[in-house]
């Protein structure tokens, strides 16, 4: 066994952060390691709650204010928060624990901010693994907190139980592009900022996306009366109990009926669809495929080529080399 698997299944802080480490590394031996490590531990079910909304909307107040509520139940919580990378620099700044004071104290809580590099969905490329990670060490919630909201940023529902998208009051003119692409697969719809003179106006945001969900398609995953709109302060912490109650009826219901299961079984496909692709991508970053890669862009760039003739000469040439062997 792997030296991290014990320490990591008794619940170790210090060995979730080192697998972390571990599984983030694009090193060979790194990943030969990291895929033993995932191998050896058990399977362990925390309830994985993504988390989504607009830039300002403040989803790490509120994740601050939730988690705790939820240890101060005796839950273990982690959170996992993924921060946009600098498309010039490649560089993140992961100040979710700065932004977290609170909860990063609390001994019940483990917060771990991931760059998102060049991945797109709003989520990191070793997200899924590293919930799987949580889960081993004993976490009883795990909330992914993504990097904002849009039509790609959907990614997170594919990997969590329930998705949970969080929206300030009068918001709904800077969601009228993404609408269609993010509420369709919420579960629940959290107006945050209902307290102080934002109260009224996040009431009626409410009622606004309670009609519109009421339009949505009802899906067999779903009881009566869901997906829903609530309103909710990570200020005040008004709000918090009653959602949170959704969420645990509407994963109870999910288990009784089967979804549950079966959403965990198509997330673990995806997962492996998911690895499949980006093992197939990481071979083009060999030396050898990177010097014809750079000598076929410079023909096309030239204008000798075709982008579209060049890039069919390159795949034969890889598949009668057998170069993705």
């Amino acid at each position: 066994m792997d030296e991290l698997t014990d320490p990591l299944l008794r619940g170790d802080r210090r060995a979730l952060s080192r697998a972390i480490t571990l599984i983030e590394s694009t090193r060979a031996d790194h990943r030969a390691r990291s895929v033993q490590l995932l191998a050896e531990l058990p399977q362990r079910q925390a309830l994985r709650i993504g988390l989504s909304g607009t830039p300002g909307v403040g989803k790490s107040s509120f994740i601050e204010t939730f988690g705790k509520m939820l240890t101060g139940q005796g839950l273990k919580v982690a959170v996992l928060a993924v921060d946009p990378s600098s498309a010039r620099s490649g560089g993140s700044i992961l100040g979710d624990k700065t932004r977290m004071e609170t909860l990063t104290r609390d001994p019940l809580a483990f917060i771990r901010p991931s760059p998102s590099r060049a991945e797109l969905g709003g989520v990191a490329r070793r997200t899924r693994a590293t919930v799987r990670l949580c889960e081993a060490a004993g976490f009883d919630v795990v909330l992914i907190e993504t990097v904002g909201v849009g039509q790609s940023e959907t990614l997170v529902a594919e990997m969590s139980d329930l998705f949970v998208l969080l929206l300030a009051p009068a918001g709904g003119d800077e969601l009228q592009g993404v609408k269609r692409g993010i509420m369709e697969i919420a579960d629940l719809v959290l107006v945050n900022k209902a307290d102080g003179d934002l109260r009224a106006t996040a009431l009626r945001t409410v009622s606004d996306y309670a009609g519109a969900l009421r339009l949505l398609r009802h899906r067999p995953q779903d009881p009566d009366g869901y997906p829903l709109a609530l309103s909710v302060s990570a200020l005040t912490g008004e709000g918090l109990t009653e959602a949170w109650g959704h969420m645990r009826h509407l994963s109870e219901w999910r288990r009784q009926s089967g979804h549950f299961d079966a959403r965990r079984a198509e997330q673990a496909r995806q997962w492996f669809h998911a690895e499949i692709r980006a093992g197939l991508l990481a071979q083009l970053e060999r030396p050898d495929i990177i010097a014809i890669l750079r000598k076929t862009g410079d023909d096309v760039a030239q204008g000798q080529l075709d982008p579209d003739r060049a890039a069919t000469w390159m795949l034969e040439q890889l598949r009668s080399a057998n170069r993705f062997a």
